[in-house]
């Protein structure tokens, strides 16, 4: 699809004609005392639309996947699904947080269609723009740089004059129809190339090695039981590290009753695999297991899903470099960079 050019001037515009017409999500600044914040959130008015943001809070996945969500209500035989579809524009998407959908996509649509997901990814429309600030934690430019982001509908990218936006599906390109675009010349879309090609090399944190080698490390690892001991010695088991990260999928299942005890819903909310009860199980009569009972075993569980596990299922790591564990992690120990890069070559 052609490339198309609209004005600094004019996108004000195009933002307002959009909003007015759809639910239009997007990255808005949440003051707190110590420093700016971001959280994606719908736009009322396209002047909180920040574009300049480095890294949300939480993921945008929570659209598609919210930490709370109900799968079946129930009042005695009665049941009723829960799938909830809602159109929408997912507007302002780093290239990152789109690779980590796409990780999404596939893990909850292979073997079982899961439509409590699938369903809303399919009404939204995903629209990426170009990174113009990057996190202070982020590593992104040198994690699965092979692997290009599928799952967008179009890529908005800040040049001088404006924004450059590139269409890549019909949902994409019936955006154009609210703003006053014009075709792109080739010097604007080699301006809008230059813009994303040189914002990698302003990342601050850098993994070491490919992929597979990487992989392969880790992996050989694992019977280092004293290095997963020391590395989660300072671990408070929050969780915070998986609340935060854009391809974590983990999930709780709940049923909850009204006190007619006849209705209620089955719901979902999101899990951690670094808190204490994550791998505990009955054993019947009051009798419970723990097959990750240590910091370190759950510390070590979640570098091997992050860095090996699911590669050959995936195409890469699964991590896409956001740097949210980082500076979520109060420790400061959930670092990707620190902890792969220090593991010993076997």
């Amino acid at each position: 699809m052609s490339s198309h050019f609209i004005k600094e001037s004019d996108f004000a515009a195009f933002l307002a004609g959009l909003i007015k017409e759809k639910k239009v999500v997007g990255p808005v600044a949440k003051t707190s005392r110590q420093q700016e914040k971001f959280v994606f959130a719908q736009l009322e008015r396209g002047e909180d639309l920040r574009l300049d943001y480095d890294v949300t809070i939480l993921p945008p996945k929570k659209e598609f996947f919210p930490t709370q969500q109900d799968l079946v209500r129930f009042d005695g035989p009665r049941r009723e699904g829960c799938v909830t579809p809602e159109e929408k524009v997912l507007f302002g998407v780093h290239f990152y947080d789109v690779k980590a959908l796409d990780m999404t996509d596939l893990l909850f649509q292979e073997r079982n269609d899961d439509r409590n997901y699938t369903a809303r990814r399919e009404a939204a429309t995903v629209v990426i723009s170009n990174i113009q600030k990057v996190s202070p934690r982020a590593f992104w430019s040198s994690i699965g740089a092979e692997i290009q982001p599928q799952g967008h509908d179009a890529w908005l990218s800040r040049i001088a004059g404006g924004y450059v936006l590139e269409p890549r599906t019909p949902k994409g390109a019936a955006l154009l129809r609210f703003g006053k675009f014009a075709t792109a010349t080739p010097a604007q879309i080699a301006a809008a190339r230059q813009a994303n090609d040189a914002v990698a090399a302003q990342c601050p944190e850098r993994l070491q090695g490919t992929s597979e080698s990487n992989a392969r490390k880790v992996r050989a690892a694992f019977g280092q039981e004293e290095l997963w001991t020391k590395l989660a010695e300072d671990c408070f088991s929050c969780g915070s590290c998986n609340t935060v990260c854009p391809t974590c999928y983990c999930f709780d299942v709940q049923d909850w009753w009204n006190v007619d005890q006849k209705s209620g819903a089955r719901t979902r909310y999101w899990d951690s695999c670094l808190t204490e009860d994550f791998a505990k199980i009955s054993l019947g009569a009051g009798a419970t297991e723990n097959f990750r009972e240590s910091r370190g075993e759950r510390f070590r569980h979640r570098f091997m899903r992050k860095a090996a596990y699911l590669n050959e299922k995936l195409g890469g790591p699964a991590c896409v470099g956001c740097g949210r564990c980082s500076a979520a992690c109060t420790a400061d120990i959930a670092d990707p960079t620190a902890v792969i890069n220090n593991i010993p070559e076997a």
